[in-house]
C-alpha cells in the first residue's frame, strides 16, 4: 500500500479502488493527533482500514512519534490491536 504524507493538508492519503482515503492529523511536540478518518460513502472494508492504520503506526514508530487517537474509529483500532499501544503517550487509556 502506498501512503502519501500530504503535509500541506496535514493528512495521510492512499487510494482504494480509485477512491481517496485520508487520515487527518496535527502535531504537538513529538505527538501526532489522529483527528479524522475520511472514507468514501458506503465504505466498510475493515481489513483495508486496519492495513492503512497499521502502516501509519509503522510510520509513527519509525519517526518515534507518540500517537493520540482523537477519532473514535482510530481509538477502536488501538483496542483491537494492542501491539500498537506502546505508541500511546503516558496517561492515554482506551
Amino acid at each position: 500500500m502506498e501512503i502519501k504524507d500530504n503535509t500541506f493538508s496535514r493528512q495521510f492519503e492512499t487510494y482504494f479502488n480509485e477512491h481517496l482515503v485520508t487520515l487527518e492529523y496535527s502535531f504537538q511536540d513529538k505527538k501526532i493527533f489522529l483527528t479524522r478518518l475520511n472514507l468514501p460513502d458506503g465504505f466498510d472494508n475493515e481489513e483495508f482500514i486496519t492495513e492503512f492504520l497499521s502502516e501509519i503506526m509503522q510510520i509513527a514508530t519509525e519517526n518515534k512519534w507518540k500517537v493520540v487517537p482523537v477519532f473514535p474509529k482510530i481509538a477502536a483500532f488501538f483496542r483491537k490491536n494492542p501491539v500498537f499501544k506502546s505508541l500511546l503517550p503516558p496517561g492515554i487509556r482506551l
